[in-house]
């Protein structure tokens, strides 16, 4: 078996990055659960969003396994603030389940799935790659839990008005993903080398476009299957 490439310094950060972005995904899910439960939203959904909160528990151990195979030594950067879910205090908890709903399942878990299969495809580096298989592989059940919660707000008292107030968040919804995802559109490469690529890295313009695919190949689709008609973007 071929040796894995040095890692480099950008791997050893993303590795590090992932760490905790996969235990804050545990900790918002578990409190996005938290108010599925005192909405009484369907036993079925409760159900697969604690599934979530542990799947998102395995992705942060296999990206520490990574970071130490990488070398990296420092602990994970992980901000407690960021560990809950917002509450506006002039709005149904409702509105609040159903915009986090969108944001961060209807969006963030959809394009994650061809985002890490993108990753995933030129990891050679064998903890890596076990940590992308298993993220892949579940990222596809939480990308279709985000369209289920959807789904069950329009079977609520209030389906009448959800295409309307998901409407109304998009546009800011929509502003948050590509401040994360396309910002780096025009930042090239950003150093990211063949090696790095097969730790599980990918230029940050390779990110902008796969957000911008999947506006067409899988949100407009899924959103007007649901009666949420939005403007061209």
């Amino acid at each position: 078996m071929s040796a894995s490439p040095e890692p480099s310094d950008r791997v050893r950060a993303e590795w590090r990055n992932r760490i905790a972005a996969e235990y804050g995904s545990a900790a918002i899910t578990q409190h996005f659960v938290l108010w599925l439960i005192q909405i009484g939203a369907s036993p079925d959904l409760i159900d697969d969003g604690l599934t979530i909160v542990r799947d998102e528990l395995a992705h942060s151990g296999l990206s520490a396994e990574v970071y130490t195979d990488a070398g990296g030594e420092e602990p994970p950067a992980i901000d407690r603030a960021g560990l809950a879910l917002p509450r506006r205090a002039d709005v149904p908890l409702e509105l609040d389940v159903l915009r986090a709903a969108v944001q961060v399942f209807c969006l963030n878990e959809t394009v994650a799935v061809p985002l890490f299969s993108h990753l995933r495809s030129t990891t050679t580096v064998p903890s890596a790659r076990r940590a992308l298989d298993r993220v892949l592989r579940d990222e596809v059940r939480h990308r279709d839990f985000g369209w289920a919660c959807l789904d069950w707000f329009l079977t609520t008292p209030m389906a009448d008005e959800v295409p309307a107030l998901v409407v109304a968040d998009l546009p800011m919804l929509f502003g948050y993903l590509e401040q994360n995802y396309g910002a780096g559109g025009e930042a090239g490469d950003g150093g990211i080398t063949d090696d790095d690529r097969a730790w599980g890295l990918a230029p940050p313009r390779e990110y902008a476009e796969i957000l911008r695919e999947t506006h067409e190949r899988d949100y407009r689709p899924r959103f007007a299957a649901r009666g949420v008609i939005y403007p061209p973007r």
